[in-house]
């Protein structure tokens, strides 16, 4: 970069709404790929900025106090601001606005994560709880210790990995499932067959197909009449786009909500990135649009965004399109579950191994090519599986269900 360049970029002011790992990552990919103007990272919370996940495990449980980035934020030159909400911004004057006064950017990046959806007539009842965010953790800390008969709404992913604390904690469950089994919005009915067995393994109760009509203090009473004792519900239904406060913006959203950026994650407005939990992004690898609202999309995009803010401002850099392979993991009922990939389109299922075991795996292919596997205590399958959706190679499907073979050589 010439010292012309260098100087114009200097005075560029990088400003990043929302302070989650998508946010915070932005920040230090910016510097770590040269970006050498200011860079602003506001968050809505008072905390110093945390990773999630553990927040669900070892901070509700108490074996961790908290989960804050080992981020040197002064260090790095990124000016850090807590506890400030962002009520919205103004494309056509570059300005953010907050309760304490617009901010002024040249570049800004939507990082404003997801936020819970909650159970219509739930609010405002004492002994409800969401767990997304660090607060939300110290609050069901104390009702674990209590050890207080819990009812769990929802049996998605969250749902499973705070099932699964509660019972380490002395709890006593009930999972509550408006669908006929678990993980019904991810997963096929035959994947999460298995899974249902799960919980009653950990002594927890699963009740599919039930429908809450009411929650009173201390009880949830359900459709059919049933009323489930309850110390404490806590609701675990999906997350949506935190963009509320985009309205009237500009900024273009989808039917999801999700700011739909494109393959360079940037948005309808000049000069706006989006990135994380609140965006979606075209997939040429899928030829869909997808919304990712895991760990690893926050991680992996963000560099993807300060590449292409520092090419935008630097002739004769490369622009870089994201089309990662999306990937997660939880930890429930003592397993270790994987997923790769995106199998919505799949015209072919190959099961490796057992479901009723402790380890297996599922491979989803399309035209003989793997697009997505999940794997339950089986990691050489889930960094092997994901090299080959990253590849595009087909597979032959009998040397492939076969668990003795290394998918890697299951390659035709």
């Amino acid at each position: 970069m010439s010292d012309q360049r260098q100087r114009q970029t200097a005075e560029r002011r990088v400003v990043i709404v929302g302070a989650g790992m998508a946010g915070v990552q932005t920040a230090v990919a910016l510097r770590e790929q040269g970006w050498n103007g200011s860079v602003t990272l506001i968050g809505a919370e008072p905390h110093q900025p945390y990773d999630r996940p553990p927040l669900s495990k070892a901070v509700l449980l108490g074996t961790a106090e908290e989960s804050a980035f080992d981020v040197d934020f002064e260090a790095l030159g990124v000016e850090l601001h807590l506890g400030r909400e962002v009520t919205g911004v103004r494309p056509g004057a570059h300005e953010i606005d907050t309760p304490s006064g617009p901010v002024p950017y040249d570049v800004l990046v939507l990082a404003t994560g997801a936020v819970p959806i909650t159970l219509p007539g739930s609010e405002g009842i004492q002994g409800v709880h969401l767990l997304r965010t660090l607060d939300d953790a110290a609050r069901l800390r104390p009702v674990l210790d209590r050890k207080h008969d819990i009812v769990v709404v929802g049996a998605g992913w969250i749902g499973a990995e705070f099932t699964t604390a509660a019972r380490e904690a002395g709890c006593a469950v009930t999972v509550v499932e408006a669908a006929d089994r678990p993980l019904a919005g991810t997963m096929p009915a035959e994947v999460a067959a298995p899974m249902a067995a799960w919980y009653a393994e950990s002594g927890a109760e699963l009740l599919t197909g039930a429908l809450v009509a009411a929650i009173e203090p201390g009880t949830v009473v359900l459709a059919d009449g049933r009323r489930l004792a309850a110390g404490a519900v806590v609701v675990g239904i999906g997350a949506r786009p935190a963009t509320a406060w985009l309205a009237g913006s500009g900024i273009a959203l989808g039917p999801d909500g999700s700011v739909t950026a494109d393959a360079r994650l940037r948005t309808s407005q000049p000069d706006v990135y989006a990135v994380g939990d609140c965006a979606s992004f075209p997939s040429a690898r899928y030829g869909e649009r997808l919304l990712v609202h895991h760990w690893d999309n926050a991680l992996q995009g963000p560099r993807t965004v300060a590449a292409n803010i520092v090419a935008a401002n630097s002739p004769g850099e490369t622009p870089q399109d994201y089309d990662p392979v999306p990937y997660f993991w939880s930890e429930q009922f003592g397993r270790f579950v994987q997923y790769a990939g995106h199998h919505a389109h799949a015209d072919t299922t190959v099961w490796r191994g057992d479901p009723a075991e402790a380890a297996w795996t599922v491979c989803w292919l399309r035209e003989g090519a793997l697009v997505a596997l999940l794997t339950v205590a089986r990691p050489r399958d889930l960094a092997q599986g994901r090299r080959l959706i990253a590849s595009g190679v087909r597979l032959d499907p009998e040397r492939a269900a076969d668990p003795a073979v290394p998918l890697k050589s299951a390659t035709l």
